[in-house]
């Protein structure tokens, strides 16, 4: 009888254990997949300053020129654009891959 419940006791600890090193490689994952879509962020929104200061320049104009409420809708339209770019280059990159290349 005490063998059983020792099994069953030892059973149970390893369950656990398991159990503990699957979340944690769960939460490392998502810990990383959040770490990455903030690089993305970060590298878009760099883009997209540079690009609104080169589009300023073109008009001559400056940051000063505009209030911040101005300033963060067109920089709101700078990082549209580059994700739409970013969403145009990757599907014609798929579609190249999969030898779908009639279709652009």
């Amino acid at each position: 009888m005490a063998l059983i419940e020792k099994f069953k006791t030892s059973s149970q600890n390893l369950v656990n254990i398991t159990k503990e090193q699957f979340d944690k490689s769960y939460d490392y994952a998502k810990i990383k997949s959040d770490s990455v879509k903030e690089k993305i962020d970060f590298k878009i929104q760099e883009k997209a300053i540079i690009n609104l200061k080169a589009e300023l320049a073109m008009r001559h104009k400056s940051f000063d020129d505009y209030t911040d409420e101005e300033i963060e809708v067109m920089l709101t339209a700078q990082k549209q654009k580059i994700k739409d770019t970013m969403k145009n280059t990757t599907l014609v990159g798929a579609l190249a891959v999969l030898g779908l290349d009639f279709l652009v």
